[in-house]
């Protein structure tokens, strides 16, 4: 069962390349994306430029995919 807490969208600013952007991700992805960095002894900002560089189509997009891969992979159980 999904929690609802986990699907709701949040907002949060993020400074890629010296500008601010919002970035409106589920609670679950915020969640993902700062153990993702965490593990990988990094911030979320960095984290979120390198997958910014990286991306075809829409940030948020790009940063789902990004934690479902890690998760795919164990990244976010620490393996």
């Amino acid at each position: 069962m999904i929690d609802p807490a986990d699907a709701a969208l949040r907002k949060h600013s993020v400074v890629i390349a010296g500008h601010r952007t919002s970035i409106s991700l589920e609670s679950a992805f915020w969640d993902g994306l700062r153990a993702i960095a965490a593990a990988d002894g990094r911030s979320v900002a960095s984290l979120v430029t390198e997958i910014d560089r990286r991306r075809t189509g829409t940030l948020s997009g790009a940063i789902r995919v990004y934690v479902l891969q890690r998760a795919a992979r164990g990244a976010l159980a620490g393996g």
